[in-house]
């Protein structure tokens, strides 16, 4: 699952769990499995995602349920706007918000939304309308009957009991290891109802309870979790990365305090603004604040951080391969480091060099 986010200082964030873990490749691929292939859907995963078109029957549960959509409350109010705007795009779309006859007024709630795109955003929670495309990141819209094949759509759908269970073996295949919080997180599910699935789960021996050093709470092994002997991971994380998404956890894991600072005041950030874990072999060891200057055709490095006991000399010559790999990726010519953070002086040396 890669989760969507509209920050672009960058790339957009459903780009950068592909590079990490294949290299280059052409980000071209990922809009071609999702739009035009229909591999994958968009709905909300974990937060907005492109989900494996496989599981659409998993969340048709997820989009009856009134309870998790606060927007019900707005939709009711506004029943015949609502059933027009419906009506427009079964007839004309795709379409975007701005492309509505009536896309109606803004709001002072709701992130600013118009009534056009609040009756969009509802219709999508209930699976009525869907994702067709993306252009510059802008939503399309178009019915769902166009868009999800008939094999998905059609399918008997799981009750919502069922639809958490396999989610939640989804996700313990993903983790690997998690508490019952964490597996919960990865497709956000309710933690009080996972804890009793997890417990059905344990007693139909397809997760087994564990208990992890230095955790506080029981956790679940699923069992084709396997530990390598050797990692020889490299990887430049997104913040939004399903390895560190769950900021507990990934705490608990690497020791590696995580928090994305967009929302704080630039006084107030103490690592920078986009900031990009470092993975090496099987541990977190530094982090960078990274932005795309396109017009200048440079990779920006505005701070270079170690974890606490990392040497710089030791990580600075993978971390500039990796940042140097990632330029090319993007079409930049050079990357350019900041004074700013330990990994500075080393990561330049790098860099400069033949």
């Amino acid at each position: 699952m890669l989760q969507l986010d509209s920050v672009n200082v960058l790339v957009r964030s459903h780009y950068l769990p592909l590079f990490s873990r294949l290299g280059p490749y052409p980000m071209s691929l990922l809009d071609d499995y999702a739009y035009r292939r229909r591999e994958l859907f968009e709905y909300w995963g974990h937060a907005a995602s492109l989900i494996p078109m496989d599981r659409y029957p998993l969340f048709r549960p997820r989009m009856d349920d009134r309870v998790r959509w606060r927007i019900h409350d707005w939709a009711d109010e506004h029943t015949e706007y609502v059933e027009a705007v419906l009506a427009e795009v079964q007839a004309h779309g795709p379409i975007a918000v701005g492309e509505l006859s009536e896309p109606g007024r803004r709001t002072g709630s709701w992130w600013g939304w118009g009534e056009g795109k609040l009756a969009l955003e509802y219709l999508f929670s209930r699976g009525l309308i869907t994702t067709s495309a993306r252009q510059t990141f802008t939503r399309m819209y178009d019915a769902t009957e166009r868009v999800i094949p008939l094999e998905y759509r059609d399918s008997q759908a799981p009750s919502e009991q069922e639809a958490r269970r396999e989610l939640l073996l989804l996700a313990a295949q993903s983790l690997g290891v998690g508490t019952a919080r964490d597996l919960a997180d990865y497709y956000r599910l309710p933690v009080p109802a996972s804890k009793v699935t997890l417990r059905e789960l344990v007693d139909a021996s397809a997760l087994e309870p564990v208990e992890v050093a230095g955790w506080r709470e029981v956790a679940y092994l699923h069992p084709e979790a396997r530990i390598r002997r050797r990692v020889s991971a490299r990887a430049l994380l997104s913040p939004f990365d399903s390895l560190v998404w769950e900021r507990d956890r990934t705490e608990r894991i690497f020791g590696f305090r995580y928090r994305i600072e967009i929302y704080t005041p630039k006084r107030k950030r103490v690592y920078g603004y986009y900031v990009l874990p470092f993975l090496l072999g099987d541990s977190l060891v530094g982090r960078v604040d990274v932005s795309a200057d396109r017009k200048g055709s440079r990779l920006l490095v505005h701070a270079a951080h170690t974890e606490e006991g990392v040497d710089p000399d030791a990580i600075a010559g993978p971390l500039a391969e990796e940042l140097l790999s990632m330029a090319h990726w993007l079409g930049l010519a050079e990357v350019t480091v900041t004074e700013r953070g330990d990994l500075e002086r080393a990561l330049v040396d790098h860099l400069t060099r033949p």
